[in-house]
């Protein structure tokens, strides 16, 4: 089939932030050179940019002066590339059947098209289910996806699982290393709905983190006839992704209810330390935290780099322990707890510990001698390092 001639003239900035944006998710090699392509579709209401590797589906709307109607399928990070470096002018794109030709101001650039009829055809987007608050969105993904795991070995460890009852949502992640959770509520587009998901994690955080400074809600959408298809959009832009066909572990087991101690530190002061006492380790040999009444000792090293020790003050109480962890997996943590200071909950230094933010008031022990943990809608449960000895 012959594709059409294409002409229009749009805003650099907006032209540039839509192909950067369906370019991020294109594959830098692909069995099928196709797909990464950005399909440009002009027509009397403005531009439509789409990108889909047969995972991942994103398109964009832009407002743009178009000529003539038509669509063009060009290399999408190479287009990106371009139009990111152009003059602050407006842009003009005219494709003649074999080549893109862009003008802006002083600059011109002639590009191959890509043949357009094998592009394929994106899905539709799902029901919308609900939506929340794009900066808590962005928040809770943020807090989430540090603990999924990278290694595609493992896809039910590379998700996040999102669990929907209603106006709750729960949102889960681990790398068995680590797990986080965070609970939420949003407006759902029905009081019944239910649905459990396992969301690839790189694919969420990167369109939560594009989609934040929009400022309109987020909607989430689910595929209804039990395909597995999640979409999420605004306004102008939409993205779907197949979801992970796998069982996530069952966690909830796993977070203790109290603790034999419990420790309250400033979280800045501690960031600081750690960065400063890993200096004399190879960056993944664990940090010790020693915890007794009032004081946290920092230490690590012991090889030909040399040792390093820091004390900080530190709210305790319970039963004094010596904890080590892996640094990177510990500075995660407290990153994602946002508040001034962070409630660590222990029972053991060779068991898991809890970090969840402080809250206004900490908790009593028990008769038994033991504190609950405190309550909290974001908790991060962090296996310990074990020492030798």
């Amino acid at each position: 089939m012959d594709q059409q001639s294409v002409s229009f003239t749009v805003s650099k900035d907006d032209f540039s932030s839509a192909l950067a944006w369906v370019a991020r998710t294109l594959p830098s090699k692909a069995s099928q050179p196709i797909l990464r392509g950005v399909l440009i579709e002009a027509t009397d209401d403005g531009l439509q940019l789409s990108g889909f590797d047969r995972e991942v589906s994103t398109k964009v709307r832009v407002s743009a002066d178009v000529s003539e109607p038509g669509k063009v399928l060009v290399a999408g990070r190479l287009a990106s590339n371009i139009i990111g470096a152009l003059p602050d002018k407006p842009v003009r794109i005219d494709y003649d059947g074999t080549k893109v030709l862009v003008n802006c101001g002083s600059s011109h650039f002639e590009l191959p098209a890509m043949t357009i009829d094998d592009y394929p055809v994106l899905p539709d987007f799902p029901q919308v289910a609900g939506s929340l608050d794009p900066h808590l969105f962005t928040e809770v993904i943020g807090q989430v996806a540090i603990a999924s795991s990278r290694d595609d070995t493992l896809p039910m460890l590379t998700g996040i699982r999102m669990e929907i009852d209603g106006e709750h949502l729960v949102l889960a992640a681990t790398d068995r290393f680590r797990f986080a959770v965070r609970t939420l509520d949003w407006v759902p587009a029905r009081a019944d709905i239910f649905a459990e998901l396992l969301i690839p994690a790189r694919t969420l955080a990167e369109t939560a983190r594009s989609l934040d400074s929009t400022g309109e809600p987020v909607e989430i959408a689910l595929d209804q006839d039990g395909g597995r298809l999640l979409g999420i959009s605004t306004s102008d832009r939409r993205t779907t992704t197949r979801l992970i066909d796998s069982d996530f572990p069952k966690f909830r087991s796993l977070f203790p209810k109290t603790h034999t101690s419990l420790a309250s530190v400033e979280i800045a002061p501690l960031l600081d330390a750690i960065r400063r006492v890993s200096l004399v380790t190879d960056g993944n040999s664990p940090v010790k935290m020693d915890f007794e009444e009032g004081t946290l000792t920092l230490s690590a090293g012991g090889s030909d780099l040399g040792v390093a020790k820091e004390q900080l003050p530190c709210a305790f109480a319970g039963e004094p322990l010596v904890i080590a962890f892996h640094p990177g997996y510990l500075k995660d943590g407290l990153g994602s707890v946002h508040t001034d200071r962070v409630v660590f909950g222990f029972n053991q230094a060779s068991r898991s510990a809890v970090l969840v933010p402080e809250p206004d008031e900490l908790p009593e022990a028990s008769a038994d001698g033991t504190f609950p943990t405190p309550e909290s809608s974001f908790t991060y449960l962090l296996m310990p390092v074990r020492l030798p000895g």
